[in-house]
């Protein structure tokens, strides 16, 4: 009968795991893991690891098995609309020969990422009221 509260760290990746290594109140939560079955679309900004997501991202999966769950009932069918399209304002500022910030050579293309992990599960942070 108690609802949960999920709290997600929104921070770069460094910056997000010191907030959870010097928060006790943090530390003291119950953790909650899913398996991310999307690849991040942040192409801007490399992720530490191939299961990393943006905090939209993870905000976008979470409501999904939530919603999947019955446990909550949102359309996320276009909740990465936004995102999608501030990564393609990005690319198109970086491409354009123009534009103050343009990269000569850079391409659509993701550069590899060489050091993943071959583990998918994720950590979610809830609290029961």
């Amino acid at each position: 009968g108690k609802g949960a509260n999920i709290f997600i760290l929104d921070g770069t990746w460094p910056c997000a795991r010191k907030m959870l290594k010097l928060s006790k109140n943090l530390q003291k939560l119950n953790r909650v893991s899913f398996d991310n079955s999307i690849a991040s679309k942040f192409i801007i900004k490399q992720q530490p690891e191939a299961l990393c997501l943006s905090t939209i991202e993870s905000v976008y999966t979470v409501l999904n098995l939530l919603n999947k769950g019955t446990i909550e009932q949102c359309d996320t069918a276009d909740f990465l609309v936004p995102f999608e399209k501030m990564i393609e304002h990005q690319l198109d500022y970086m491409l354009n020969p123009n534009s103050k910030n343009y990269r000569y050579g850079a391409s659509l293309g993701i550069a590899p990422k060489i050091r993943y992990k071959t583990n998918t599960e994720r950590n979610v942070v809830f609290e029961l009221d």
